[in-house]
């Protein structure tokens, strides 16, 4: 038993650098986040990673036939029986590719899937990941199945085993949707409770995103004194915590630690975490954590920005950027960026490891959360007490008077506060 506990799968990584495929990225950049996301995942031994140039992808196998044979050769020397690529793969060329290579394959949505499912804590995360995969696995149904197409005689009025065994899976997949949307319609009830009781929290939310392994985490601890797990590693964080944070000026706001965000990621995962990264959709600041020392900072910035806009962010909330791991640049690197971030507004450089920038950045966030306060007038019914108390929770009232429609509040409010107010 311990030795198969130990036991770890060899796995290749290969990053396909097609000709005309998408915008940009760095293909050696790009295969050193595939090893992360590989290493992400307990139980893999990495025995190779390499980028395979191609001009253009082979419908039926992804490579060309020549390449699939030295890169079979290789497989077959050195044991590997598992093959990431680093990108988009067909059903059909998965089927391929696993026949002729003789192991198993993933793609980078389903390598990513799988760290969701073995990192995801909350029951809410467990739902999510298991509709995401079967969501997945649902549209790759599609053409999976063609090698029986052919099969089929006849006129096709009522079909053969091709479709068949599509439409059975399908029926099998939509039945175990039903059930997961059902339990997780449960959760979602104990969530509303939950958000029912953070609302009643007199104190603004401030979000962190960014990329993963940003340090989103290890801010998250030091700024509050929480204990979440904060390792070099990408997605060491799904499930979001919560925790209270003093400001400079004695206030208190809420700090909350959300998962990081990457390039392509699976639409799947987006939809399905939604709820998941609610806090950001509820949140009255955001500062987003970046890697400055990482090579590519600005394209993963983008890639941030992007989902967040995805996500349905509000445009007036305010966004900061905490410059992170500017304990790692050289000095001449250091001194470049502290220009650059001196030139940005609402750009702050510092470690979250040492400490170095929160004091400003703090400072930032607390005047931000004053300063952004608008004063407005609401007319309650008479019997409307729960939300009347809500405001006098959140300390927002600054008078009332009474009318004939009911009690008349002025109320100075973040526009977080007033998203929450709509919700109650």
């Amino acid at each position: 038993m311990a030795e198969a506990a130990r036991r770890t799968t060899r796995a290749l990584i290969l990053h396909p650098d097609i000709d005309g495929r998408g915008p940009k990225r760095d293909p050696g950049f790009a295969l050193s986040e595939a090893v992360s996301l590989a290493h992400a995942l307990p139980g893999l031994e990495i025995a190779g990673a390499e980028i395979v140039r191609l001009p253009k992808a082979q419908p039926g196998q992804l490579f060309g036939k020549g390449k699939v044979e030295e890169l079979g050769r290789r497989i077959e020397a050195d044991d590997i029986e598992l093959v990431l690529i680093d990108g988009p793969v067909t059903p059909v060329q998965q089927r391929n590719l696993e026949r002729d290579w003789k192991v198993k394959l993933l793609d980078r949505t389903s390598l990513i899937l799988e760290i969701f499912s073995d990192r995801a804590r909350t029951r809410e995360g467990v739902l999510q990941v298991e509709m995401a995969a079967l969501s997945y696995q649902r549209t790759r149904l599609v053409r999976a199945w063609t090698h029986l197409e052919r099969q089929r005689g006849g006129l096709g009025f009522v079909g053969g085993p091709g479709e068949t065994q599509i439409e059975a899976d399908r029926r099998a997949i939509d039945t175990q949707l039903l059930r997961l949307k059902r339990q997780l319609d449960k959760v979602a009830k104990t969530r509303t409770l939950h958000r029912a009781a953070r609302a009643k929290v007199p104190y603004p939310l401030v979000a962190l995103v960014g990329y993963t392994n940003a340090g989103k985490s290890t801010l998250f601890n030091r700024a509050t004194g929480a204990e979440v797990m904060a390792k070099d590693m990408l997605f060491a964080t799904l499930d979001p915590t919560m925790r209270a944070v003093p400001l400079p000026g004695g206030g208190e706001a809420i700090l909350s630690d959300t998962v990081g965000f990457i390039s392509d990621l699976p639409t799947q995962l987006v939809a399905a975490f939604r709820a998941t990264l609610e806090e950001v959709l509820e949140a009255d600041l955001i500062v987003h954590v970046r890697d400055i020392s990482h090579p590519e900072t600005e394209e993963q910035a983008d890639d941030v920005i992007e989902i967040m806009a995805e996500l349905g962010v509000a445009e007036e909330t305010p966004v900061f950027e905490f410059w992170n791991k500017a304990d790692l640049l050289d000095p001449e690197a250091r001194a470049r960026t502290e220009a650059l971030a001196a030139r940005r507004e609402g750009a702050f450089i510092g470690s979250a490891v040492t400490g170095e920038g929160f004091d400003p950045l703090f400072e930032a966030i607390e005047g931000a959360l004053l300063g952004a306060r608008s004063e407005v007038v609401l007319t309650l019914d008479a019997g409307d007490g729960r939300r009347r108390a809500w405001l006098y929770e959140q300390g927002v009232v600054r008078a009332e008077r009474q009318t004939e429609e009911g009690p008349e509040l002025t109320v100075q409010w973040t526009a977080g506060q007033a998203r929450r107010f709509g919700r109650l």
